[in-house]
């Protein structure tokens, strides 16, 4: 046993079961997600239970558990007895979204072919079942087999109507708002100077009359709107719950219809893939509960690039200089051991450092000396991504810093040696020899970076990151990246879903479809570094590996 131990065949041993149980672990996790958000893309069955006292309730089933003992009189414990909470949506009617049904109030439960599930743009989804389908208030179609083949080329009309709204309020009236809001700023830049002299004054006349013609511009295409809800009004839809209960909604606020219990599984994979694609691509609805992420993913995306941009290129320079350039000596080993301790830092130390340096002194400095006319409504003395892809930056530094230096120790001394005495300068060497070698070696570190600053949301919260983002921090106005702006994140966006949100239970599937999405967009990153760096491992693997 001894000699077993001295071998160190044990330790592998160790080492290899490790490793698996960090995989099953992994794999787990990942299991846990997709189960528990996969009810956000499939069309689940609607199950009508019929109670005991008669009532009925049409909604999807989301669990099932036994009743503790505890909750039970004295005759029925150890009775195996279940209970179900039922996802029975319209909550403009019952004021809440799920229910609890135990087992021994239901009497009978059936799967009606045509009840519906209405997606709604406002209170949520509509579980019941679709009687008519008005115009102008009159009946036009009516039967449920009928309304089943017509309702969706009405939707289509009120889909087309609906695009067509949102088109003209955020590209056409968000360029007027746009350029009133820039004319506005000229105006009172000009004030700030001096307004009393002809030439600012014939200026700023000029000015006004210009954003007169873009509020002229801003009635006209707000009476196009207004008609456009006035024609989109004349549909709607008549629907009764599982007890006969009415409600009449317009259509205009109708996302989609479809009877689940009535669809064969290509439709309902049909269904999973359009879901997909609006929850990639589409903005947010209802508190972010519902819809897609799209401007999250930008946001995360941006903001990561930028975060690399910004922390390579300085990890990099300050892990050569400590390396080749410095004399090693107590400063230097004083620096590593600073750096080393700040990967340590907890990130909300970072957060509030990010708030007050470049937010509140270079922010507000540049405010003071380039925009003190818009004060005190601050312009870059504001959170913005460009503040908290620096902060993310020197977050993520001390990682470069520390993977850049392993990977030039692992250059042998000789390829220096051979670049200086065929007369090359240290600049050249560094430059030919020593970076293209170590490559590989700091894309590692990027990798870890990323990885890091991909999932962070502390910093965030108090550098830029918000709720809903009116705009994107790239659009078709110049200078086109507007970095100033503040931004959504998938991380910020899982944290609000998941603990902000007004119906948390609800919001639940959409927690976890997004950390799924999250955790797939740093793999992707990742993935694509790790190409560029096996790239470059061979070309280099002659010299270094």
């Amino acid at each position: 046993m001894k000699k077993y131990f001295r071998s160190g065949e044990i330790f592998i041993w160790f080492t290899g079961m490790g490793l698996g149980l960090s995989l099953i672990m992994i794999t787990g996790l990942l299991f846990l997600i997709v189960v528990n958000g996969k009810d956000y893309f499939w069309a689940s069955e609607l199950v009508q239970i019929t109670r005991t006292d008669g009532s009925k309730q049409l909604g999807e089933i989301v669990k099932e558990e036994p009743i503790p003992n505890l909750n039970l009189p004295d005759s029925l414990w150890n009775k195996g007895l279940m209970r179900m909470q039922m996802k029975i949506g319209n909550r403009d009617l019952y004021g809440f979204d799920f229910q609890w049904i135990d087992e021994r109030e239901i009497k009978n439960t059936d799967l009606p072919k045509f009840a519906s599930t209405i997606e709604r743009i406002e209170f949520g989804n509509f579980y019941g079942f679709v009687k008519e389908i008005l115009v102008d208030g009159d009946v036009k179609v009516k039967g449920e087999e009928e309304i089943a083949k017509k309702i969706g080329s009405y939707l289509d009309i009120t889909s087309s109507i609906r695009n067509e709204i949102k088109d003209i309020e955020k590209s056409k009236i968000g360029k007027i708002n746009y350029n009133i809001e820039s004319l506005r700023l000229e105006i009172k830049k000009i004030e700030f100077r001096d307004k009393n002299s002809v030439k600012n004054k014939n200026e700023i006349a000029r000015l006004e009359s210009e954003i007169a013609k873009e509020n002229r511009k801003y009635e006209m295409l707000k009476m196009k709107v207004d008609s456009l809800n006035l024609l989109a009004s004349r549909y709607a839809v008549y629907c009764e719950d599982a007890n006969g209960r009415g409600k009449t909604i317009p259509m205009i606020n109708i996302v989609r219809v479809y009877q689940p219990n009535n669809m064969s599984f290509l439709e309902k994979l049909g269904f999973t893939l359009t879901k997909i694609r609006e929850f990639i691509f589409d903005d947010p609805r209802e508190s972010n509960t519902e819809g897609g992420v799209f401007p999250a993913i930008f946001g995360t995306v941006m903001m990561v690039l930028l975060m690399s941009i910004f922390t390579v290129p300085f990890g990099v320079l300050a892990a050569l200089y400590l390396r080749e350039y410095a004399k090693q000596g107590p400063l230097v080993r004083t620096v590593r051991i600073a750096v080393n301790n700040l990967a340590g830092v907890p990130s909300i130390v970072f957060g509030v450092f990010g708030l007050g340096f470049f937010i509140y002194f270079i922010g507000g400095t540049i405010d003071q000396l380039f925009f003190p006319e818009r004060l005190p409504s601050p312009t870059w003395g504001t959170g913005g991504i460009l503040w908290a892809s620096l902060t993310l930056a020197l977050l993520t530094m001390p990682v470069v810093i520390v993977a850049t230096e392993e990977a030039l120790t692992q250059i042998p001394r000789g390829m220096r040696e051979a670049a200086l005495a065929l007369g090359a300068t240290k600049w050249q060497v560094v430059r030919r020899v020593i970076l293209p070698a170590a490559t590989p070696g700091i894309l590692t570190g990027l990798i870890l970076a990323m990885a890091r600053a991909a999932g962070e949301v502390a910093p965030l919260m108090i550098t830029g990151v918000v709720k809903l983002a009116p705009s994107l921090p790239f659009d078709s106005y110049f200078p086109f990246f507007h970095l100033d702006r503040k931004f959504m994140h998938l991380g910020f966006h899982i944290y609000d879903v998941g603990f902000q949100s007004p119906n948390i239970e609800a919001a639940m599937p959409m927690v976890y479809t997004t950390t799924l999405l999250l955790i797939l967009i740093v793999v992707l990153l990742n993935i694509t570094a790790m190409i560029i760096r096996a790239n470059l491992r061979k070309k280099y693997k002659s010299a270094t590996f």
